[in-house]
């Protein structure tokens, strides 16, 4: 009621509307200004100006000062109304010439009230006073039509007095509503006080993972500079390789050329001097006088028996046998030049492939320790791939390029069976008679056999072996799909695997085996270390006693068809991979 009598006031008096940008007169009435303004200009005419309200005169058209209290009173209530009734949007249900808003229900009557007759309205302790709301039948008890005052704790439900005395709920524990609700709000509150501590866990877990990703991002952005760099020098190197061999190959051209050249010179001088010889001779034999023919000084030798060879071989050179027989010899340094330039071809072309080679397999391989290394040292091309060590250049008293240096076969733990203990540095298989507890999968052998990671697919290579207190092993090469669970796992035992096998007893009895096909070796074997090389293009895989000298043992053709996996076989003791490389197959 009293925001009825205050909207009362705050109406003008000429539009009968709350007040829009209220101005005072002198006599202090106060007007909308749009309204004023119009009525003093419709008294302009007259020249008589007056209050609308109170009829007092004006000497002259007044002067309209806005009232900044009631314009900010205006806007204050204007503002309190609205938000009243976007909360409430309630009524009060006996002001019906206009619209109030409620501040008040009362349950009992399930009417709503404003402040006058809020006043009036009955103060009884059946009388409950709520919030307004519309939903006043909600508040009572569908069955006695009584306020719901009481919960039931066992049924979770509001009840009425009746309900609890005479109802279905007699007899259970209850609760007076506020106390309830308290309880409740109580529960809710360790909930919510759950969920916040989850809440921030969870916005930790994804601080942390954002944290994880940027480092993961930063990683991978620092192993592509990594990587770019290490190309970068690659390619630096092999221009400097490159540089190198296209100027040894221009150096050695020259010198064919110019030793072909001197040669071409005395074979032309040669050529004249035979020329003039024939012309010579020519002439003598058109001459009719025998004395003018018998007596030539130039052709006494040419008819000499003894000389004939000689004629032969110089052309018929008088009497110089030193010079004839040194263009003889440069015939001889023609075609030995020559051969001798196809040769340095041929080496030069083995060089450049393996060096493309051993860039591929560092690509694989290479760590940050190698990458210094290849800073600090660039190897020439008679050495190239060695490692820097010369004595790796020749095998067996044969000259030959054996590749990169050390480019590490490892043991691939995921094919060894569980009877075999790989070493940490993935060099060496040994056979166990406890079990190793590795998952049992599809690629995992399933009896004493383990196949390196890496796979051959190109080129020539090999690796070396070291067996240590085994009577019976195998060593040898095999395709990915060989079978991993039967008999023919074992290789040598089917056409996708070839082994060196050393049988079991006491007489050293060593047999390759293709196919299952066992060809026994007639070699007494005394060393413990072994070489396996293989030329996959040209279809070969051999082995070698790594004894002094190194000696052939026995070679397989085939054309291979997949790639191939260096794999071992240990029945007792161990067997060590000691070294691997692109090669040449060494002389057998």
């Amino acid at each position: 009621m009293a925001s009825a009598i205050l909207s009362e006031e705050l109406l003008c008096s000429i539009c009968l509307s709350m007040y829009t940008d209220p101005v005072t007169l002198t006599c202090g009435h106060n007007f909308c200004w749009e309204c004023i303004d119009d009525a003093l200009n419709t008294q302009d005419e007259s020249g008589d100006y007056f209050c609308p309200d109170c009829r007092e005169k004006f000497n002259k058209r007044p002067t309209l000062k806005r009232n900044i209290t009631l314009c900010n009173v205006v806007e204050r209530f204007l503002s309190t109304q609205s938000h009243q009734e976007e909360i409430t949007g309630i009524r009060c249900t006996y002001c019906i010439d206009s619209p109030v808003p409620a501040v008040r229900s009362c349950l009992h009557c399930e009417a709503s009230l404003c402040d006058n007759h809020l006043r009036v309205h009955s103060k009884g302790a059946e009388h409950v006073l709520t919030d307004p709301s519309t939903s006043l039948e909600n508040r009572k008890c569908s069955v006695h039509k009584k306020i719901l005052e009481y919960y039931c704790t066992e049924d979770a439900a509001c009840i009425c007095v009746s309900c609890s005395l005479a109802g279905e709920h007699r007899g259970h524990q209850v609760e007076m509503l506020d106390e309830a609700s308290e309880k409740k709000k109580n529960k809710l509150r360790n909930v919510l006080q759950k969920l916040i501590t989850k809440r921030e866990k969870t916005e930790d877990r994804v601080q942390s993972l954002e944290e994880n990703r940027r480092k993961a991002q930063e990683k991978a952005s620092g192993e592509v500079e990594r990587v770019t760099a290490l190309i970068t020098d690659i390619r630096r190197q092999m221009d400097d390789l490159e540089k190198k061999i296209l100027s040894e190959i221009s150096r050695r051209g020259e010198q064919v050329s110019l030793s072909l050249s001197d040669v071409i010179k005395k074979l032309e001088i040669e050529k004249v001097e035979l020329s003039r010889k024939m012309r010579h001779i020519e002439e003598l034999c058109n001459m009719t006088d025998p004395l003018t023919v018998l007596q030539d000084p130039d052709t006494g030798d040419l008819c000499n028996p003894e000389m004939d060879g000689g004629d032969e071989d110089t052309g018929g050179q008088d009497g110089d046998d030193e010079e004839t027989s040194g263009q003889d010899g440069g015939d001889e340094d023609t075609g030995g030049h020559d051969k001798t330039y196809h040769i340095d071809v041929d080496v030069i072309t083995g060089i450049l492939h393996a060096a493309f080679s051993d860039i591929i397999t560092y690509l694989q391989t290479i760590t940050p320790e190698k990458k210094n290394k290849m800073r600090e040292q660039s190897p020439s091309p008679e050495v190239f791939g060695t490692g820097g060590d010369p004595e790796k250049v020749k095998v067996s008293g044969k000259g030959g390029i054996y590749g990169e240096g050390p480019a590490d076969i490892l043991l691939d733990v995921n094919t060894a069976a569980n009877n075999l203990l790989i070493s940490d540095d993935l060099k060496t298989a040994t056979y166990k008679r406890i079990r190793q507890n590795r998952p049992e999968t599809a690629e995992r052998f399933l009896y004493n056999q383990v196949m390196s990671g890496r796979r051959f697919t190109s080129g020539r290579h090999y690796w070396d072996v070291e067996i240590s207190g085994s009577w019976r092993w195998k060593v040898g090469m095999c395709y990915p799909s060989i079978d991993r669970r039967g008999p023919p796992s074992y290789i040598g035992n089917s056409d996708m695997s070839w082994c060196l096998y050393k049988e079991p007893g006491y007489n050293n009895q060593y047999s390759v085996i293709p196919d299952s096909k066992v060809i026994r070796l007639p070699q007494q074997i005394s060393s413990d270390r072994f070489r396996i090389c293989l030329d996959y293009e040209a279809g070969q895989l051999s082995f070698y006693e790594l004894c002094n000298p190194i000696r052939h043992l026995h070679t397989f053709t085939a054309a291979f068809s997949e790639p191939l996996h260096a794999a071992l076989c240990v029945y007792y003791g161990s067997v060590k991979i000691t070294g691997s490389s692109r090669c040449e197959e060494p002389s057998s």
